[in-house]
């Protein structure tokens, strides 16, 4: 069973850049976005119950899940989000900690956009938060989305602040400014840290 390492932060606050920078050490990433991905797959029984709940308009020609009608269907009924959340949030929490066992040792680096607020710390041995400034988040999305800043402001109200991010941490990396080297040294660092806590641990 590899070391487990969280990462978090709130939305264009960086976390892919710094799991990158991770993977590029030879760190193994399990990344939530990409498994919650894989459980909404055709052939999966996930995606067989949505379209059954939300009907097959929900469904691409190729049989594919459509995010765009589903997130109108949910957004339009807040109850249905509920729901949502109550069948994929089981399945993708089993897969999560399934390939953190199946990591190779020392560590492995889990990335969770909503770690906080979903209380998944608890599968963590360590957790890392990239911080920002609230002001940095809005601009950095809304270029990278395209993005109208009313939406982005909407997504961050619905995530934890930053003061709860930061009180849930052990391990905080500033990507306030745009300096890749020093993101970089400040990877490394903690890189070397967690295959020392990891040895120990």
């Amino acid at each position: 069973m590899s070391y487990v390492v969280g990462l978090t932060g709130g939305i264009g606050s960086g976390k892919s850049t710094v799991a990158s920078l991770f993977a590029e050490l030879g760190v193994e990433v399990v990344d939530a976005d990409i498994i919650a991905r894989e459980v909404v797959a055709p052939g999966e029984p996930a995606l067989a119950a949505i379209a059954t709940h939300f009907g097959q308009e929900v469904l691409d020609s190729q049989g594919r899940l459509d995010r765009r009608v589903l997130r109108e269907r949910v957004f339009s009924h807040p109850g249905q989000k509920d729901w949502l959340n109550a069948l994929l949030h089981p399945l993708i929490r089993e897969r999560m900690i399934a390939a953190c066992a199946a990591a190779r040792p020392p560590y492995c680096l889990l990335v969770v956009p909503l770690l906080v607020e979903n209380g998944l710390t608890t599968l963590c041995q360590r957790v890392l938060v990239v911080d920002v400034s609230p002001e940095q988040q809005l601009a950095r999305t809304v270029k990278r989305d395209h993005s109208s800043e009313q939406q982005i402001r909407a997504i961050m109200a619905a995530q934890a602040s930053r003061e709860q991010r930061l009180a849930a941490a052990d391990d905080v990396i500033d990507n306030n400014g745009p300096d890749p080297a020093r993101l970089k040294a400040a990877v490394a660092a903690l890189h070397q840290k967690y295959l020392a806590l990891a040895e120990s641990g």
